[in-house]
């Protein structure tokens, strides 16, 4: 992925019930404790907190995982 993800973006990735769509809720550039696990992040190498539409739940990708829905 060639651009940065910023909050507000929507994104979508795969979970092992299918692509899901969500929010960027913000961007992990440090090491971050989340719901009692431990996310290893730098800016060299950040991490991304997204809220999913569906369920409303949090989860933390790295930025190959997600892909930016562009406007049409």
């Amino acid at each position: 992925m060639s651009h940065r993800l910023k909050t507000g973006d929507r994104v979508t990735w795969n979970t092992p019930q299918g692509v899901t769509t969500g929010t960027v809720v913000r961007r992990i550039i440090r090491d971050t404790e989340l719901d009692g696990q431990v996310v290893s992040a730098s800016k060299d190498d950040p991490r991304y907190e997204v809220e999913s539409e569906k369920s409303g739940q949090h989860a933390v990708h790295r930025a190959d995982s997600l892909e930016k829905v562009h406007k049409h």
